[in-house]
């Protein structure tokens, strides 16, 4: 029987995947390194395991241990993991900018996560790699990965994801491109691959408000680049010992728009499920698309799944909110500026008579018919005078019921209004909107020509 003893055995050997709708400006090969198929579902995985192994190796780890670390997330899920397995206790400390789902999913293993301030200095007592010092000297038996100074970071890549890019790609790589945080994965890989061709070019992806491209090109650690941004698992406001900026040729800055931006386009363009660290080298590669050649093969790392950035990245509202979407007009801007938002209907049992009458003194063109509160169909002020006018003794007594068109639609009020020309023709001269508390609204064209103009 084929199978593994346990989940950790299952780390690595991940696959590397053409791109291609994404990199459709960039003359070179470029293929990305899917690190989500790892089981907690980042490269973070490989050195988790590294790092409580040696731990271990080293007596810095005993049965029964707890393990402590500050991380951003993905980290941290690898080692719950390698904990769960290992028969370890987790304390987790992370930044109050980290995802919801990130920190809800350290909690489903088991762990304990103190969330502690973004803004403040390293050093400040209230920091989380302050929190997480604190809690190693206090708790008995306990080990402070450290993955930031904890050399056995960059080591597992150098083992493990360096040998399997040079492997997959024949030798044939000429540029890696990978999100720089801890260090750990752009120097491991790196130093591997310079071995093999010293050729090949490593270049590393920063953000906006952290101090590695600037510290690599003047060896000045400038407090003044350090400020707030949103963008996860990269970039830094220290200089860990895992970065050997040595091995690294190139440092490219992303903001966080473009990086959200081209999170989403990984989904919608290659149907690749990735978070917006991701997202951020895909944007650097882009933007460093004249230094590549036609004959170039480019890595670049994938770090971790689109699932942890549900509430963010990949949520219209909160993209909106940080200037990441143009606002979209939707069916509930259409609603709240209407100044009659009553729902006016009419029984299915009324007369055309009735319902002309009842449409004049309203002034409106179409109704929804009901019966015993339910919409049964639609009439309109066409359908209604196309009837009369054929036979007006005769049918300006029939039931509505008897002409009736199909009910409007009904959408929900979240629906941006470019999307109602499916729901807008000939036959269709309105919607139905329900809204959360469960009140209907009508929209008619005309409302909508009002909201666009």
């Amino acid at each position: 029987m084929a199978f593994f003893n346990n989940i950790l055995e299952t780390i690595g050997n991940t696959p590397l995947v053409k791109l291609n709708r994404c990199v459709q400006n960039v003359s070179a090969t470029v293929l990305a390194k899917i690190e989500t198929t790892n089981p907690g579902n980042s490269v973070k995985d490989r050195m988790a395991i590294k790092m409580i192994a040696d731990a271990e190796s080293a007596g810095l780890l005993k049965a029964g241990g707890t393990v402590i670390e500050c991380t951003s997330g993905n980290t941290g899920m690898g080692l719950a993991i390698t904990a769960v397995v290992k028969g370890y206790k987790c304390i987790f400390t992370t930044t109050d900018k980290q995802s919801k789902e990130k920190i809800n999913m350290l909690k489903a293993a088991g762990a304990e996560v103190i969330v502690c301030p973004t803004n403040v200095e390293p050093e400040d007592e209230r920091s989380y790699y302050s929190v997480a010092r604190r809690l190693s000297q206090e708790i008995p038996n306990s080990f402070w990965c450290n993955q930031y100074d904890n050399l056995s970071n960059r080591q597992a890549h150098y083992e493990s994801t360096g040998p399997e890019i040079w492997q997959q790609t024949e030798g044939k790589i000429t540029h890696f491109v990978v999100g720089v945080g801890t260090g750990g994965t752009i120097s491991g890989v790196g130093r591997y691959l310079k071995e093999q061709n010293p050729n090949v070019k490593i270049w590393g992806i920063d953000t906006y408000g952290s101090v590695f491209k600037k510290y690599h090109e003047t060896g000045i650690f400038d407090k003044d680049e350090i400020y707030p941004y949103i963008t996860e698992g990269i970039g830094e406001d220290i200089l860990p010992a895992n970065v050997d900026f040595k091995i690294i040729d190139l440092f490219e800055k992303v903001t966080d728009k473009d990086a959200a931006l081209a999170t989403r386009e990984l989904a919608q363009m290659e149907g690749i499920l990735v978070g917006n660290s991701a997202g951020s080298a895909m944007a650097g590669v882009r933007q460093l698309a004249h230094l590549l050649k036609p004959t170039d093969v480019v890595v670049v790392l994938f770090h971790d799944h689109a699932s942890r950035y549900a509430g963010k990245i990949f949520n219209d509202d909160w993209m909106r909110e940080r200037g990441f979407l143009e606002a979209t007009l939707t069916v509930k801007d259409i609603i709240a500026r209407k100044t009659n938002r009553s729902f006016l209907t009419i029984e299915g049992n009324q007369t055309l008579k009735n319902a002309l009458q009842t449409m004049k003194n309203a002034d409106v063109s179409q109704l929804p018919v009901v019966q015993d509160t339910q919409i049964i169909g639609s009439i309109t002020e066409t359908l209604i005078l196309s009837h009369l006018l054929e036979n007006p003794i005769q049918n300006s007594d029939r039931l509505i019921t008897e002409i009736m068109e199909k009910p409007f639609p009904v959408v929900e009020e979240n629906l941006a209004i470019s999307q109602l020309n499916h729901y807008l023709n000939r036959s269709s001269q309105a919607i139905v909107v329900k809204d959360k508390a469960a009140t209907f609204h009508i929209i008619t064209q005309y409302d909508i020509i009002q909201n666009l103009g």
